[in-house]
């Protein structure tokens, strides 16, 4: 019998491993390692419930929350379900606490790092089909934790591990993710928002849809006039990002967090969304 493995599933199974020997190759166990999270009553007037997240880096630069992927970079990550979290009180992270990309807290080798807490916040939707379900609600963001406005979170601490064994390493959330601003309507790009009735009463919440509006040459003089309307289904859309009334900024820096991580992508994406202007506002498409 033969056994054979995808060139996907080898690379994958390279990486995990590659993962786990850049934490523990020369560093030895931290039996005991146990972390306190306080979430203070300054920060929360009401009990939570949400996923709590322990993050433990060694990387400069960027905070913890923004250093966990699935490549062979990540850092570390272990968290645990709350609720009612009462205000003043606190959530244990031992080595019963799952992790990733070590299971537990004891494979953790010593040494210096950066911690930090986030509490992925979630809601209580009460719904139409009988069910009762907690969950994280989309705030603008994509579904995106390390940045999901109302999370709550701390500011990454430099610690040295394994410190006393026994002795849990406090960890206190001290802020809270501020809002997205809305986007700003221009002359060409419209935001609209309309509530659902259908998802709101499904949700027991108000659910709303959104939509951006690229409108043509010419619309504000003439209200009077009807388009054809293209439709493109798309998720948690900010603005229209393919849209630039300005040539490419000539001081533009490469823009190395994103994940597009190459020399000119940006000043690309800035030309190609200047070219589309200069071709939507051209007499190639018709306005009002």
């Amino acid at each position: 019998m033969k056994l054979q493995l995808h060139s996907s599933k080898i690379f994958t199974i390279c990486i995990f491993i590659a993962v786990i020997l850049s934490f523990s190759a020369f560093a030895s166990a931290t039996p005991g390692l146990r972390f306190e999270v306080f979430l203070p009553e300054t920060l929360s007037a009401r009990p939570v419930d949400g996923r709590l997240l322990l993050m433990l880096s060694v990387k400069e630069g960027a905070e913890p929350r923004f250093q966990i992927n699935s490549g062979a970079d990540t850092q570390l990550i272990f968290g645990l379900d709350v609720e009612g979290w009462e205000p003043g009180g606190k959530a244990v992270f031992d080595s019963s606490v799952f992790g990733y990309p070590l299971s537990s807290l004891e494979d953790v080798p010593a040494g210096e790092y950066r911690v930090q807490a986030l509490l992925h916040v979630y809601e209580t939707f009460n719904k139409s089909d009988g069910h009762t379900v907690k969950l994280p609600m989309d705030n603008g963001e994509g579904q995106r934790w390390n940045l999901s406005p109302g999370n709550l979170l701390s500011t990454p601490e430099s610690i040295n591990i394994p410190g006393r064994a026994g002795e849990g390493i406090r960890v206190e959330l001290d802020s809270v993710i501020p809002p997205i601003p809305e986007p700003e309507d221009t002359k060409y790009i419209r935001h609209v928002k309309i509530r659902s009735e259908k998802l709101t009463e499904f949700w027991g919440r108000p659910m709303y849809l959104g939509a951006v509006v690229l409108l043509p040459e010419g619309f504000a003089e003439h209200p009077e006039a009807r388009y054809p309307l293209v439709i493109n289904h798309d998720h948690f859309v900010y603005t229209f990002d393919d849209f630039r009334t300005e040539p490419p900024d000539p001081d533009l820096e490469p823009d190395y967090s994103s994940r597009f991580d190459l020399e000119g992508y940006n000043r690309i994406q800035q030309q190609e969304a200047y070219d589309f202007y200069r071709t939507w506002t051209s007499p190639a498409i018709p306005g009002c």
